[in-house]
């Protein structure tokens, strides 16, 4: 499954980025789609700007929590971000302590340049948009 075209608008909001740090993250967006692909729970994404930033919504199924990416001001990282009222970020650092760089509980830091760690980002990605039905499967008695 290849991503669907990009739109107008999160186009200009990758261009607005560090070069190294749209193309990371122009690569996690592929993984999302990708992952979203997979898994029939999560259903269509919607794409669209979130505080100027390229999200991804669960819309069709709410399944998940939104993503987006950017970067932090004080980071040369790519960030993928996440609703910090969720317990993603730090279900991410317990799986995952020396795989990723973390902010708080709303940002997973990769670096700009080298090799995507595709396995372990497409566990955190798929938890993320997956999110509700983990947590609604928790709830159900």
């Amino acid at each position: 499954m290849t991503a669907p075209p990009l739109p107008r608008e999160v186009i200009s909001a990758f261009g607005a980025l560090p070069v190294p740090i749209g193309k990371r993250l122009l690569q996690v967006r592929d993984l999302i789609f990708a992952i979203a692909a997979a898994d029939d729970n999560v259903g269509c994404l919607t794409e669209t700007l979130k505080w100027g930033e390229p999200a991804y919504l669960t819309d069709e199924t709410g399944s998940g929590s939104t993503i987006r990416l950017g970067r932090l001001k004080d980071s040369d990282h790519a960030a993928i971000l996440f609703n910090c009222k969720t317990t993603l970020v730090d279900t991410f650092r317990e799986r995952f302590p020396d795989q990723f760089e973390y902010r708080q509980t709303r940002a997973l830091l990769l670096p700009a340049a080298g090799k995507l760690p595709k396995q372990a980002l497409s566990v955190c990605l798929s938890l993320a948009l997956t999110y509700h039905l983990d947590r609604r499967g928790k709830r159900a008695r």
